[in-house]
């Protein structure tokens, strides 16, 4: 009996316990290829699509199933946890500098987006023939009116990712203030409750890990699906996403960051000597948080900056800091609008840019918070990924070269972290500028 249970939990090892990137590319390459195939058999495509689909949509709905408890809890979680005490000159120069540096990079995005047109007449088709569908667009100050929810349970129920956002991050720094509370009583049952939401947030991650081992079958479907009623011209489109991102990564890296670290009269060129160990084990484990321990050392020992300020500002930027994402989900929200024939409007384009910042403050430690956050954009801005759709279709592309595109991500949200930690440093007369050759 024993043997027979070993050989039944055994069978699934060599899935299992294969790189999770490597069985994605592999239903990536394997989908693109059996796609490829039947497009050489028109008649055999309809059938295929109708005996495979399920499977598919059976991933996008798991995934939609996520997208709002892990805003929820992993947001209040984040906001819950920087305390009061910490939120003082140092705690508010640390925030600013990183939204304001994620918006930078989502319209860095945008723009290349616009220039580039990735998806541009690709004029995708869902797998039941759905063309991709935006909802109107609202006006700006609609836009940042409804942000606040009048009924943050109405907005759960429906899906409303702004609102929830919005409250989810003001109930959090509620609970931070309560937690500080002079009333043992209050502070205590603050603490359980921060407690509860993190346990929730912990548990959706664990979900999450779950679904993603479910990826690489989903990709190979939606990925198959595709290739068999569009064809190779499929990939055309996805080497210009590829690209696209790539060239915003370097115009962030070198002009936005390049550009602060000039302005406080601080050297490039030695901010890279110093910085470069843990931005390039950022590109290949593509893990902020695993990264962290090499970030704080090269920023103390290579560049200078206390302990004092890095220990705060570092982990904080690993949860929240995510101008590379940002930058990623610009271009993939307009290369999904072009693809689908439903280019985002101005107003569209800038309700990207404020779902992508305020939701940067709590899924960076969520696996694959890339394409869940790319959930949250498409569903702020009207482009609903629902099973069958040209969106889903487009969507399931994207998720295909993930990985790819998630180096370069990670390895420019760690570059910002390590720039925002100097520059705090410095304007508090604490950057040790003997390790900038001053």
């Amino acid at each position: 009996m024993a043997t027979e249970n070993a050989k039944k939990k055994g069978a699934l090892d060599w899935y299992f316990k294969t790189n999770l990137l490597r069985r994605i590319l592999i239903g990536l390459v394997l989908g693109a290829i059996v796609g490829v195939v039947l497009g050489f058999f028109p008649d055999a495509v309809g059938p295929y699509v109708g005996a495979i689909k399920f499977f598919g949509d059976l991933f996008i709905r798991l995934l939609k199933m996520i997208v709002v408890p892990v805003i929820l809890f992993s947001l209040i979680t984040g906001a819950a946890s920087i305390a009061p005490s910490r939120l003082g000159r140092v705690g508010v120069k640390v925030m600013v500098y990183y939204l304001l540096t994620s918006a930078f990079a989502v319209t860095i995005g945008l723009v290349f987006a616009n220039i580039f047109r990735p998806g541009l007449g690709f004029n995708i088709i869902g797998a039941a023939g759905a063309a991709g569908k935006a909802a109107a667009a609202p006006t700006i100050s609609q836009i940042l009116l409804n942000i606040v929810p009048t009924n943050p349970v109405e907005s759960l129920t429906k899906g409303d990712v702004l609102p929830i956002i919005f409250f989810a991050v003001v109930f959090g720094l509620g609970i931070s203030f309560v937690k500080d509370s002079k009333n043992d009583k209050i502070a205590k049952g603050a603490d359980t409750l921060y407690d509860v939401c993190n346990a929730a947030a912990e548990t959706m991650y664990k979900i999450v890990g779950g679904i993603m081992q479910y990826a690489p079958v989903g990709v190979f479907v939606l990925i198959s699906i595709v290739f068999a009623q569009q064809g190779p011209k499929a990939i055309g489109p996805l080497l210009i996403v590829t690209l696209t991102v790539y060239i915003g990564l370097l115009v962030h890296l070198f002009g936005v960051y390049g550009g602060i670290l000039a302005i406080n009269k601080l050297g490039f060129i030695r901010y890279w000597k110093g910085a470069n160990e843990a931005i390039i084990t950022a590109f290949v484990t593509r893990s902020s948080g695993g990264t962290l321990p090499i970030t704080l050392r090269v920023t103390e020992e290579n560049l200078g900056v206390p302990r004092t300020i890095s220990s705060f500002s570092l982990p904080l930027g690993a949860t929240i800091n995510m101008d590379g994402t940002a930058i990623y989900l610009g271009v993939c929200a307009m290369f999904i609008g072009y693809a689908t024939g439903n280019p985002l409007t101005f107003n569209q384009q800038l309700t990207v840019v404020i779902t992508a910042t305020l939701a940067s403050i709590g899924t960076a430690g969520v696996p694959g918070a890339g394409a869940i956050m790319l959930l949250m954009v498409l569903e702020s801005i009207g482009l609903k990924v629902t099973e069958g759709s040209a969106v889903a279709a487009a969507y399931a592309m994207i998720l295909g070269i993930d990985a790819l595109l998630d180096m370069g991500r990670t390895a420019l949200n760690v570059a910002g972290d390590i720039t925002g930690t100097a520059i705090v440093a410095k304007s508090e007369k604490e950057l040790d500028l003997a390790k900038w050759g001053k």
